[in-house]
Protein backbone atom coordinates (compact mmCIF):
# COMPACT_ATOMS: atom_id res chain seq x y z
CA UNK A 1 0.00 0.00 0.00
CA UNK A 2 1.32 3.55 -0.60
CA UNK A 3 0.27 6.34 1.44
CA UNK A 4 0.84 9.86 -0.42
CA UNK A 5 -0.31 12.34 2.09
CA UNK A 6 -0.80 16.36 1.17
CA UNK A 7 0.09 18.37 4.28
CA UNK A 8 2.03 21.37 5.30
CA UNK A 9 3.33 20.00 7.89
CA UNK A 10 5.44 16.59 6.65
CA UNK A 11 8.19 16.81 9.70
CA UNK A 12 5.20 15.54 11.62
CA UNK A 13 5.47 12.00 9.44
CA UNK A 14 8.80 11.17 11.01
CA UNK A 15 7.48 10.27 14.06
CA UNK A 16 5.76 6.99 12.91
CA UNK A 17 8.13 6.25 9.93
CA UNK A 18 10.74 4.67 12.36
CA UNK A 19 8.72 3.10 15.28
CA UNK A 20 5.65 0.48 16.29
CA UNK A 21 3.70 -1.60 13.37
CA UNK A 22 4.43 1.38 10.93
CA UNK A 23 7.76 1.80 11.06
CA UNK A 24 8.72 -2.30 10.21
CA UNK A 25 5.46 -2.15 7.69
CA UNK A 26 7.82 0.61 5.66
CA UNK A 27 11.07 -0.98 6.34
CA UNK A 28 9.80 -4.50 5.21
CA UNK A 29 8.31 -2.53 1.85
CA UNK A 30 4.51 -4.14 3.16
CA UNK A 31 3.59 -0.15 2.75
CA UNK A 32 5.51 3.36 1.86
CA UNK A 33 5.00 7.06 2.73
CA UNK A 34 5.45 9.97 0.80
CA UNK A 35 4.76 13.24 1.79
CA UNK A 36 3.76 16.54 -0.75
CA UNK A 37 3.90 19.91 0.52
CA UNK A 38 1.59 22.26 -0.92
CA UNK A 39 4.04 25.04 -0.53
CA UNK A 40 6.09 24.14 -3.29
CA UNK A 41 3.22 24.67 -5.71
CA UNK A 42 2.84 28.51 -5.25
CA UNK A 43 3.57 30.94 -7.18
CA UNK A 44 6.66 31.93 -6.00
CA UNK A 45 8.56 31.32 -2.62
CA UNK A 46 6.73 34.41 -0.63
CA UNK A 47 3.10 33.17 -2.02
CA UNK A 48 1.01 31.94 0.91
CA UNK A 49 -1.12 29.01 0.96
CA UNK A 50 -4.27 30.58 2.58
CA UNK A 51 -6.15 33.80 2.64
CA UNK A 52 -9.13 35.13 4.86
CA UNK A 53 -12.89 33.55 4.36
CA UNK A 54 -14.79 35.26 1.73
CA UNK A 55 -18.02 36.37 4.04
CA UNK A 56 -15.78 37.33 7.18
CA UNK A 57 -14.90 35.10 10.31
CA UNK A 58 -11.82 34.12 12.36
CA UNK A 59 -9.30 32.78 10.74
CA UNK A 60 -7.93 31.30 7.50
CA UNK A 61 -8.57 28.89 4.95
CA UNK A 62 -6.34 27.01 3.07
CA UNK A 63 -6.29 27.37 -1.06
CA UNK A 64 -7.63 26.18 -3.35
CA UNK A 65 -4.97 26.70 -6.21
CA UNK A 66 -1.71 24.96 -4.29
CA UNK A 67 -3.53 21.85 -2.89
CA UNK A 68 -5.39 20.89 -6.26
CA UNK A 69 -1.61 21.38 -7.76
CA UNK A 70 -0.24 19.23 -5.13
CA UNK A 71 -3.00 16.27 -5.52
CA UNK A 72 -2.65 16.59 -9.30
CA UNK A 73 1.24 16.01 -8.79
CA UNK A 74 0.15 13.24 -6.38
CA UNK A 75 -2.02 11.29 -9.23
CA UNK A 76 0.99 12.18 -11.74
CA UNK A 77 3.26 9.73 -9.63
CA UNK A 78 0.93 7.32 -8.22
CA UNK A 79 -2.21 6.70 -10.58
CA UNK A 80 -5.10 9.25 -12.08
CA UNK A 81 -7.28 6.53 -10.75
CA UNK A 82 -5.93 6.63 -6.98
CA UNK A 83 -8.88 7.97 -4.23
CA UNK A 84 -8.48 11.11 -2.60
CA UNK A 85 -9.36 11.41 1.04
CA UNK A 86 -9.68 14.64 2.84
CA UNK A 87 -9.39 14.17 6.54
CA UNK A 88 -11.92 17.09 8.46
CA UNK A 89 -14.13 16.66 10.60
CA UNK A 90 -17.12 17.26 8.54
CA UNK A 91 -16.47 13.66 7.33
CA UNK A 92 -18.15 10.49 7.71
CA UNK A 93 -17.01 8.18 10.71
CA UNK A 94 -13.94 6.75 9.59
CA UNK A 95 -15.10 2.90 10.30
CA UNK A 96 -13.12 -0.46 10.99
CA UNK A 97 -15.14 -1.56 7.82
CA UNK A 98 -13.92 1.04 5.93
CA UNK A 99 -10.66 0.51 7.41
CA UNK A 100 -10.62 -3.41 5.96
CA UNK A 101 -12.02 -2.43 2.81
CA UNK A 102 -9.38 0.21 2.08
CA UNK A 103 -6.53 -2.07 3.10
CA UNK A 104 -8.55 -4.76 0.34
CA UNK A 105 -9.36 -2.58 -2.79
CA UNK A 106 -7.08 0.07 -2.69
CA UNK A 107 -2.80 -0.39 -4.20
CA UNK A 108 -2.48 3.58 -3.10
CA UNK A 109 -4.33 6.40 -1.32
CA UNK A 110 -3.76 10.28 -1.35
CA UNK A 111 -4.73 11.58 2.47
CA UNK A 112 -5.17 14.89 1.98
CA UNK A 113 -4.54 17.07 5.70
CA UNK A 114 -5.68 20.32 5.80
CA UNK A 115 -5.41 22.87 8.62
CA UNK A 116 -6.50 26.37 10.03
CA UNK A 117 -10.27 26.88 9.13
CA UNK A 118 -10.10 24.14 6.42
CA UNK A 119 -9.95 23.70 2.96
CA UNK A 120 -11.52 25.66 -0.08
CA UNK A 121 -14.69 24.06 -1.09
CA UNK A 122 -13.53 23.75 -4.62
CA UNK A 123 -10.64 22.05 -4.24
CA UNK A 124 -13.03 19.22 -2.28
CA UNK A 125 -15.15 19.56 -5.13
CA UNK A 126 -13.14 19.26 -7.58
CA UNK A 127 -10.65 16.71 -6.29
CA UNK A 128 -11.87 15.15 -3.50
CA UNK A 129 -13.55 11.58 -3.70
CA UNK A 130 -14.67 11.28 0.20
CA UNK A 131 -14.12 13.10 3.46
CA UNK A 132 -13.50 10.76 7.06
CA UNK A 133 -13.18 12.15 10.32
CA UNK A 134 -11.91 10.31 13.54
CA UNK A 135 -14.08 11.22 15.83
CA UNK A 136 -16.92 13.91 16.88
CA UNK A 137 -13.89 16.35 18.35
CA UNK A 138 -11.53 18.88 16.42
CA UNK A 139 -7.86 18.84 16.48
CA UNK A 140 -5.71 21.40 14.61
CA UNK A 141 -5.09 20.07 11.85
CA UNK A 142 -5.37 16.26 9.59
CA UNK A 143 -2.29 15.25 10.40
CA UNK A 144 -2.91 13.51 13.11
CA UNK A 145 -6.39 12.18 11.72
CA UNK A 146 -4.22 10.82 8.65
CA UNK A 147 -1.65 9.32 10.85
CA UNK A 148 -4.68 7.45 12.68
CA UNK A 149 -5.76 6.45 9.30
CA UNK A 150 -2.56 5.23 7.93
CA UNK A 151 -1.99 3.07 11.38
CA UNK A 152 -5.32 1.56 11.21
CA UNK A 153 -4.86 0.14 7.16
CA UNK A 154 -1.00 -1.14 7.63
CA UNK A 155 -2.32 -2.98 10.19
CA UNK A 156 -4.63 -5.11 7.94
CA UNK A 157 -2.17 -5.19 5.61
CA UNK A 158 -1.11 -9.11 5.29
CA UNK A 159 2.59 -9.20 6.95
CA UNK A 160 2.23 -6.11 8.64
CA UNK A 161 1.53 -7.84 12.56
CA UNK A 162 3.92 -10.31 13.98
CA UNK A 163 0.61 -13.19 13.87
CA UNK A 164 -2.12 -12.02 10.91
CA UNK A 165 -4.75 -13.52 13.48
CA UNK A 166 -4.08 -11.14 15.95
CA UNK A 167 -5.97 -8.51 13.92
CA UNK A 168 -9.19 -10.82 14.23
CA UNK A 169 -9.61 -9.95 17.81
CA UNK A 170 -9.37 -6.29 18.45
CA UNK A 171 -12.05 -3.64 19.10
CA UNK A 172 -14.83 -3.37 16.42
CA UNK A 173 -14.28 -6.62 14.87
CA UNK A 174 -17.22 -8.00 14.37
CA UNK A 175 -18.69 -4.81 15.40
CA UNK A 176 -17.87 -5.52 19.57
CA UNK A 177 -15.38 -3.86 21.61
CA UNK A 178 -12.45 -6.07 22.96
CA UNK A 179 -12.46 -8.77 25.87
CA UNK A 180 -10.34 -7.71 28.91
CA UNK A 181 -6.72 -8.53 28.44
CA UNK A 182 -4.72 -10.40 31.21
CA UNK A 183 -0.96 -11.20 32.21
CA UNK A 184 1.22 -12.06 34.77
CA UNK A 185 1.02 -11.88 37.92
CA UNK A 186 -1.86 -13.96 38.81
CA UNK A 187 -2.89 -11.71 41.86
CA UNK A 188 -2.28 -7.79 42.13
CA UNK A 189 -3.23 -7.36 45.45
CA UNK A 190 -6.93 -8.52 45.69
CA UNK A 191 -7.46 -8.73 42.35
CA UNK A 192 -7.08 -11.72 40.50
CA UNK A 193 -6.83 -12.94 36.95
CA UNK A 194 -10.17 -14.89 35.62
CA UNK A 195 -9.91 -18.84 36.48
CA UNK A 196 -11.04 -19.51 32.79
CA UNK A 197 -8.45 -17.83 32.01
CA UNK A 198 -5.83 -20.43 33.66
CA UNK A 199 -7.82 -23.36 32.98
CA UNK A 200 -6.16 -24.04 29.53
CA UNK A 201 -9.67 -25.17 28.42
CA UNK A 202 -9.69 -23.00 25.22
CA UNK A 203 -13.54 -23.81 24.14
CA UNK A 204 -14.37 -21.99 27.63
CA UNK A 205 -11.67 -19.33 27.06
CA UNK A 206 -13.16 -18.80 24.07
CA UNK A 207 -16.85 -18.59 25.13
CA UNK A 208 -15.57 -15.98 28.15
CA UNK A 209 -14.23 -14.08 25.68
CA UNK A 210 -16.91 -13.38 23.70
CA UNK A 211 -19.43 -12.59 26.20
CA UNK A 212 -17.50 -9.83 27.46
CA UNK A 213 -17.03 -8.49 24.66
CA UNK A 214 -20.62 -8.54 24.42
CA UNK A 215 -20.77 -6.79 27.86
CA UNK A 216 -18.51 -4.70 27.32
CA UNK A 217 -19.94 -3.40 24.30
CA UNK A 218 -23.25 -3.24 25.65
CA UNK A 219 -21.71 -1.42 29.25
CA UNK A 220 -20.04 1.13 26.91
CA UNK A 221 -21.31 1.20 23.40
CA UNK A 222 -25.13 0.16 23.11
CA UNK A 223 -24.55 2.08 19.40
CA UNK A 224 -22.47 -0.67 18.20
CA UNK A 225 -25.37 -3.24 19.38
CA UNK A 226 -27.95 -1.34 17.70
CA UNK A 227 -26.36 -0.82 14.53
CA UNK A 228 -24.75 -4.82 14.43
CA UNK A 229 -27.79 -6.54 16.18
CA UNK A 230 -27.86 -9.31 18.50
CA UNK A 231 -28.13 -13.26 17.74
CA UNK A 232 -30.52 -14.80 20.08
CA UNK A 233 -27.67 -16.57 22.51
CA UNK A 234 -26.16 -13.26 22.53
CA UNK A 235 -29.73 -11.74 23.29
CA UNK A 236 -30.14 -14.54 26.21
CA UNK A 237 -26.60 -13.18 27.47
CA UNK A 238 -27.34 -9.65 27.84
CA UNK A 239 -31.05 -10.14 29.94
CA UNK A 240 -29.11 -12.61 32.12
CA UNK A 241 -26.73 -10.29 32.67
CA UNK A 242 -28.99 -7.73 33.09
CA UNK A 243 -31.36 -9.74 35.78
CA UNK A 244 -28.21 -10.03 37.59
CA UNK A 245 -27.63 -6.61 38.02
CA UNK A 246 -30.84 -5.58 38.96
CA UNK A 247 -30.54 -8.87 41.65
CA UNK A 248 -27.63 -7.11 42.63
CA UNK A 249 -29.19 -3.83 43.30
CA UNK A 250 -32.14 -4.93 45.50
CA UNK A 251 -29.93 -6.99 47.72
Amino acid sequence: MKFVIVTLMPEMYAAIESTGVIGRALGEGIASLTTINPRNFTEDRHATVDDRPYGGGPGMVMKAEPMLKAIADAKREFGADVPVVHLSPRGRPLEQSEVTRWARDFKAMILVASRYEGLDQRAIDLAVDFEVNVGDFVVSGGDLPAMMAIDAVIRQLPGALGDDSSKNDESFIDGLLEYPQYTRPEQLGEAKVPKVLLSGNHQQIDEWRKKQALLTTKARRPDLLVRRGLSPKEVEIVEAYEREARQQTED
